[in-house]
């Protein structure tokens, strides 16, 4: 059967989907509307399915925060290229599923995927976006937070992400501090806030290492477990948040800038989102 411009043009306003694609599957549902749509989203997961083994390094991370400043959400959205990273609809639909994320607080990304966006499940307008676009498309990360105060920051790129929980606030604007110690986490990329977060495992491989460097520099076997610690001790200083040289101003640590801003402030939890 015939199809017009019109019925055309009216799938085309209801799935998004580019002009011919939209052409092809009224053809194939012989004018039907739904079928159609149908024909379209089958599209999408048959793409998705065979490019289910892609990378997604490109993308963009999303964060929004209460106006209180008491919750957070991030999530990643990742795609695999920098072509579709930058596309309205790809932006678009981080904003959307991040305000979901936000509105609902569901507690995992699985049920983050079951919430809405309009008609359709976050999950199916992914699959609906991967037919249009052509390339995988998946939420890489999603975290929550909730503090006396909660800070965002989105690097330049919209490739990496910090969340940030801070306490001891006492009423004062801390909004700032927070921005400068998640630039810092950006940058430096920390392994915990402090030595008590750090894994047990990576504490126990550092010792290792510590010993069989010192081994090597002849040191006394009696030795080694002091000389071990202080080599720990320095990778706390260099590797955990609050000991850290602050990148702003190298004599201070992160936490003796946090102090200088209000204090007993300090930094309680992070979460860094980065797609590559």
């Amino acid at each position: 059967m015939a199809i017009s411009a019109k019925q055309v043009n009216e799938l085309r306003k209801k799935t998004g989907a580019g002009m011919m694609d939209c052409k092809k599957a009224l053809v194939e549902s012989d004018g039907d509307m739904e079928g159609a749509i149908e024909i379209l989203r089958k599209k999408g997961q048959k793409v998705s399915a065979s490019r289910a083994d892609r990378e997604t390094t490109e993308g963009a991370v999303f964060a929004k925060t209460s106006s209180d400043n008491t919750f957070g959400a991030i999530i990643g959205l990742g795609c695999e290229t920098d072509f579709v990273a930058k596309n309205e609809e790809f932006l678009a639909l981080g904003e959307a599923i991040v305000t979901q994320a936000f509105e609902n607080k569901p507690a995992t990304k699985e049920d983050l995927l079951k919430l809405k966006v309009g008609e359709l499940a976050i999950e199916e307008k992914i699959v609906e976006l991967v037919g249009k676009i052509g390339e995988k498309i998946q939420i890489t990360a999603y975290e929550t937070m909730e503090a006396e105060s909660v800070v965002t920051y989105i690097h330049a790129g919209s490739k990496l992400g910090v969340l940030l929980a801070m306490a001891n606030v006492n009423g004062a604007d801390v909004t700032e501090a927070g921005r400068d110690v998640a630039m810092q986490i950006a940058a430096m990329n920390p392994v915990a806030v402090d030595k008590d977060g750090v894994d047990a495992s990576v504490i126990e491989k550092e010792i290792e290492i510590g010993k069989d460097l010192a081994r090597q520099e002849g040191k006394p076997e009696e030795m080694l477990e002091k000389i071990a610690q202080g080599k720990l001790n320095k990778f706390f200083k260099e590797n955990t948040l609050l000991p850290q040289g602050f990148v702003k101003d190298n004599k201070l640590s992160v936490q003796q800038y946090l102090d200088s801003v209000q204090k007993g402030l300090t930094v309680t939890e992070f979460k860094r989102v980065s797609l590559s």
